[in-house]
Parts: C-alpha cells; structure tokens; sequence
C-alpha cells in the first residue's frame, strides 16, 4: 500500500490528538478525581483500588497496563490483530501518564470543593477520552472487554462498557466503606460519558442546504472549488409562478456553513435558503458506517432478489 503524503500527515495528526486527547484525561484524573480517592470506570478505576490498598500511585499505571495486556491477548485471538494494534498505543500512553501525573497532584486543585472538583475532573476526562475516540483511538480497558463481548454475544457494546465500570465503581463501597465517593465514582461516569458524546457528536455535526437561486451554476460550480463540497442539483417547480426551476442539495460541516453562507452571498444576495442540521452524514467525503454486515440480513437480500428476478422471467 503506498502511503501518501495525506494520509501520513491525517495518520500522524491523530496520533498527536489521541497523545493529547490522554493527556487531558491524565490531567483531569490526577488533579481532580484522584486527590479526593473517587474511583472511577474502567482499568483506571482498577488501578485506583490498587493505589487506594497499597498507598502507590505507580501502582495506577502498572496495574492499567497489565491488565490491558492480558486483556489485548485475549482479543488477539478473539477481535482480531487489527484491533489490538490500535489498541495497544492508547493503553501504553495512558499508562505513562496516569504514572507520572499522579505524583505531580498529592492534593486536589480545589481541595475545599470535592463535587466541584470531581465535575471539572470528569469534564476533562470526559473530553479526552472524546478526541481519543473521534481519532480513531483506544484506550484499552473496558473497550476491550466490549469488544471481546460483542464479538460472541448480542449485547451492544456500550451496555457492557456501562455494566463493568458501574461494578468497578460500586466495588470501591468495599474498600473505603464511603458511600459519598460511591456516588461520586457513579456521578463521574454519568458526566464522563456525557462529554465523550459531545465531542463525538459535535465533531460529527453537519447542516443540509436547500438552494434556490437563478444563478445555481455558479453557485454549484463555486461551492465545488471554493468549499470543497460536492452539489447534488435537483430539478423542481414554484407552484406560484408555475416555472421550472433548479434546487442545489448541499451538505458539509457545520464549520464549513458560513463558506457556503458566503459563496452564495457574494454570487446571488437574494438566493433562497434554507439550512438544517443533520446527525450521521456518511460516505463521500464524510464519516464511514461502523456497524458490521449482517451476513444472514445480506444473504436473505441476494435470495429475495433471486426469486424477484426468476418471476420476472417467468412472468415476461
């Protein structure tokens, strides 16, 4: 496979964004949810139990990383090698970094509001694992454990990534006996799973425009060279005047809309236009569809095809 100058810079920017996006998780984790001995989903939550018993906090790190090893061994043989190579470079960074931060942060930065502390920790952690995600990355953990689940069972991947970090969290009542930091764990994964969300689905967001304009070739022509976009032109009528007429279907980003906004100011001021946001744009430039073919859904598809094809011969 020939590696463009494209795809190494696209292949190179995520790297970074996932190394940040761990980053901010770290950051968030040890100067705000740890300090106040709240445990939390996940093999990091794993890993706080460990610190919580033995006093190190090295122990976060190595107990996150082996456990992600066991766990990527696993789905080697269960998920596939595709998987686990892009798993293994998330769970070896956030190893790194929920090591050396911790120590960095013995008290909270807000030592004298543990709620207020936690929601910020959370929101952190919540957006890091969010640029991890919409990067094509991986920490490890529970997302292993979803996979490896969702390749044998019919549960949903998120439903078990919710049941392992809800038993993680309520475990901790065994150790600390404090129901407040329980609930606290609870309400960090409620927010964490909140943002992560946000950052996928406002990454994802796109708008949908309707244009009509006497000038639609210019403006189609321009949108194609100027945004990048591709025009679909539909034919239609205004029922008042009873003329034909051509609507231009265009859809892109939303960061993207104030080019299309000002294309189209700046060829046809009084063009009609009528603009709508839109969830799961997918192919042609946008995102790609991550469900997986249903095999027996494809094979009864090809076989009612058949049959329609055979009573069309016989019936001819």
């Amino acid at each position: 496979m020939v590696l463009t100058g494209k795809k190494l810079w696209m292949s190179s920017r995520d790297y970074v964004m996932i190394v940040v996006g761990i980053l901010l998780f770290g950051f968030g984790f040890s100067a705000f949810i740890l300090p106040e001995k709240v445990v939390i989903g996940g093999v990091t939550g794993l890993g706080t139990i460990v610190y919580l018993l033995t006093g190190k906090t090295y122990m976060i790190g190595l107990t996150q990383y082996a456990i992600n090893l066991v766990l990527l061994f696993v789905a080697y043989f269960t998920v596939g090698r595709d998987f686990v190579f892009k798993t293994i470079f998330g769970a070896t960074v956030i190893a790194v970094v929920v090591t050396v931060l911790p120590p960095l942060f013995p008290h909270s930065l807000v030592p004298t509001q543990p709620l207020m502390g936690v929601c910020f920790g959370a929101i952190l952690t919540g957006m890091g694992l969010g640029l991890v995600f919409i990067h094509n990355g991986s920490t490890g953990g529970t997302d292993i454990v979803a996979a490896i689940v969702a390749k044998r069972t019919t549960v949903s991947i998120g439903r078990t990534m919710l049941c392992v970090d809800f038993a993680i969290i309520s475990s901790s009542y065994f150790l600390t006996h404090d129901i407040v930091r329980v609930l606290y764990g609870l309400f960090t994964l409620f927010i964490t799973s909140y943002m992560v969300d946000v950052i996928i689905n406002s990454n994802r967001q796109a708008v949908q425009f309707l244009i009509i304009s006497p000038k639609w070739d210019r403006i189609a022509n321009a949108v194609n060279h100027h945004a990048r976009r591709g025009v679909t032109v539909m034919d239609g009528m205004g029922w008042y005047t009873k003329r034909s007429l051509k609507v231009l279907l265009i859809v892109c980003r939303k960061i993207e809309s104030v080019t299309i906004f000002r294309i189209v100011k700046s060829i046809d001021p009084g063009a009609f236009i009528t603009q709508a946001n839109v969830n799961g744009v997918y192919g042609q430039g946008f995102d790609e569809m991550k469900v997986k073919r249903d095999m027996k859904l494809c094979e009864k598809i090809e076989h009612d095809e058949a049959e329609s094809h055979s009573g069309e011969g016989v019936g001819g």
